[in-house]
């Protein structure tokens, strides 16, 4: 919204400042900020009175989870409160990807709304149902597809790029939707499972964000795409003012996730980041780089899915317990070490990712 001051501009002044991307992504990081500054404790206190006995915590789970009793869930709306609001008010509002963004970010924050006030209200672990989110979910992403696919240039649209091979396009053609939809549904579920530990998933989330921001702003300026060999995608540089938005957001989060957690970030908080990052990803054509960017998230996704198949097929576990981060505290590991440690491997496979940039 505020971008409409250069309207004001003779072009070396004040608010010529406002066309920049980067002054505007500082705005937006500043405001979600102050936002989850200022609004985190009342919301805190609000959902504790609302809530009650607080999340419902798993009878199976590890030990040191019955402590956590009554910490108060549904915290994702301090995140996407702080997102919308500096998004809204710093980003270009012409912009279609960033509208496509929002768009799946809310959606799946509503779905997880309603999967958290579902637990809290019949004070069980079970929610909503896993084939209505999963419906839901799917829908909102094949619209995303659809419409990231129609403002793609056309040497582009309904193709998938490859890192490092950056000649190579596959023409995908109607399953292009099919694709964004798996790649949507899929980066929102694996950050909802990794969302087990005070602090585990919120800092991964903001690194895979802050590297997705990066690819944003370089394959949307047309002279560092010809110096790097990516692809050029007109207009996803307005997407790093909602990376800004998402990090100042996730950080006056985490103050009040850090352990012990005050507040849990809950689905509404996991599936609309999730979500979002597989979101930016179809945008941007970085679909494979997000399943490096975002490894850690591959892995906990994967951990489920092999615990769950091998139970099936032989009665026996892979795991202690999954996602994978319940293994290891089974295995005797404390939570900051878990925690730590994984946030570590989310900034080396960050690192990776973005070098996937430049070699070819």
């Amino acid at each position: 919204m505020l971008y409409w001051l250069t309207e004001l501009s003779d072009g070396g002044d004040f608010f010529n400042l406002f066309r920049y991307i980067t002054f505007r992504s500082g705005g937006a990081f500043l405001t979600a900020l102050l936002f989850g500054f200022l609004f985190g404790r009342p919301l805190i206190n609000v959902l504790r009175k609302r809530q009650g006995k607080g999340q419902p915590i798993r009878d199976d789970g590890p030990e040191g989870h019955f402590a956590k009793a009554g910490t108060p869930t549904m915290g994702g709306l301090l995140i996407v409160g702080a997102l919308l609001t500096s998004t809204l008010l710093w980003a270009r509002l012409d912009n279609p990807f960033v509208w496509m963004v929002l768009f799946v970010t809310m959606s799946y924050g509503l779905i997880g709304f309603a999967d958290d006030y579902a637990k809290v209200s019949k004070q069980n672990t079970k929610g909503v149902s896993g084939k209505v989110r999963l419906g839901l979910g799917f829908l909102i992403a094949a619209i995303a597809g659809w419409w990231a696919a129609m403002y793609h240039p056309d040497p582009l649209s309904n193709y998938l790029a490859f890192p490092v091979f950056k000649e190579t396009l596959l023409y995908l053609g109607f399953f292009f939707v099919p694709f964004a939809m798996i790649v949507i549904v899929g980066a929102a579920n694996a950050v909802n499972l990794t969302d087990g530990l005070d602090g585990l998933a919120i800092m991964p989330v903001m690194i895979a964000a802050g590297t997705f921001g990066i690819i944003a702003y370089a394959v949307g300026r047309v002279d560092f795409t010809d110096y790097l060999d990516v692809h050029y995608v007109p207009g996803t540089g307005e997407i790093l003012v909602f990376v800004a938005g998402l990090i100042g957001g996730g950080l006056g989060f985490l103050w009040y996730n850090a352990p012990p957690a005050a507040v849990f970030m809950g689905d509404t908080g996991s599936l609309a980041l999730g979500g979002a990052l597989g979101a930016i990803a179809v945008a941007t054509k970085h679909e494979i780089v997000l399943a490096i960017v975002g490894g850690l998230f591959v892995v906990e996704a994967l951990s489920v899915i092999i615990q769950v198949a091998y139970f099936k097929r032989t009665g026996k576990r892979v795991f202690l317990m999954a996602p994978i981060h319940h293994h290891y505290e089974k295995k005797g590991w404390s939570e900051p070490q878990i925690v730590i440690r994984f946030w570590i491997i989310a900034l080396i496979l960050a690192m990776i990712g973005l070098a996937t940039l430049k070699v070819r």
